[in-house]
């Protein structure tokens, strides 16, 4: 069987995972906090025929190339890049964005913590500031029902405003740090965990040294360029076809040689 068959199948199945990459980050366009992935790829194997720097005489002299065939096409990683969404305005006082670095910290119902750039943040029952899902936020920050306005600051500073106009302090936001932020693991729910590539959290305020700001009444929108990615749709769907291309050729070919007489 011809090479170029399985070697155009890898092309296929590689263009086929950058194309559900891309199709994820274009369905989370609209993702608070998302950030986008991209697919990377690498060469397979490859056949000697040849070998680069052989001797191709008996008088010492050597093959300046060789000869070697590529087997083809992998899939070596799909990254997220963490590059800075845009901030957007809203009209709820416990919405929060990060600007800079940093994540906050949601407690899960197994106890375990996961971190997030989602800061659309809301009050439970109790006055506690938990997510979209319910999750508390790291640490547990209360704020009285009976407050008539709440203030958080760049530094994350919780201030609520009591029925009497006295302001008081009732918590600090805080911030968690990745030496490698691309290797947390997706939880799903704009959640992302902690794992040996990512290394261990180092934890600081919004401000300090390394840490990004807080924005009340903002969040982070995805990082997602929608016209970039419609334009890395369109390359990987012609390399697709190009691959398959190549299959009907060398299937072509095959014919051909089957019907020689």
């Amino acid at each position: 069987m011809m090479r170029a068959l399985g070697i155009a199948a890898t092309g296929m199945q590689a263009q086929q995972t950058n194309v559900e990459v891309i199709a994820n980050n274009i369905a989370n366009v609209s993702t608070t906090g998302f950030k986008r992935s991209m697919a990377q790829f690498q060469d397979l194997l490859y056949q000697s025929t040849a070998r680069v720097g052989s001797a191709s005489s008996e008088s010492g002299t050597l093959l300046p190339t060789g000869s070697q065939l590529g087997l083809g096409v992998r899939s070596s990683g799909i990254t997220r890049v963490v590059s800075q969404g845009t901030l957007t305005e809203t009209d709820n006082t416990l919405d929060v964005a990060v600007n800079g670095r940093g994540y906050f910290g949601v407690k899960l119902p197994s106890g375990d913590i996961a971190y997030t750039r989602d800061g659309n943040f809301s009050s439970s029952s109790t006055g506690e500031i938990v997510t979209s899902q319910g999750y508390p936020v790291e640490p547990g920050i209360t704020v009285d029902p009976t407050a008539t306005a709440v203030t958080i600051n760049q530094t994350g500073q919780v201030i609520e405003t009591t029925a009497q106009g006295k302001q008081r302090t009732v918590g600090q936001l805080q911030l968690f740090n990745f030496a490698n932020e691309a290797g947390m693991e997706a939880l799903g729910g704009n959640n992302f965990a902690q794992t040996d590539a990512s290394g261990d959290p180092s934890q600081g305020l919004p401000g300090d040294p390394g840490f990004g700001t807080v924005s009340q009444g903002y969040v982070e929108a995805s990082n997602v360029n929608v016209v970039q990615e419609m334009t890395s749709l369109i390359e990987a769907q012609r390399a697709y076809e190009m691959n398959s291309k190549v299959i009907e050729a060398a299937d072509q070919m095959m014919q051909n040689t089957n019907q020689v007489r």
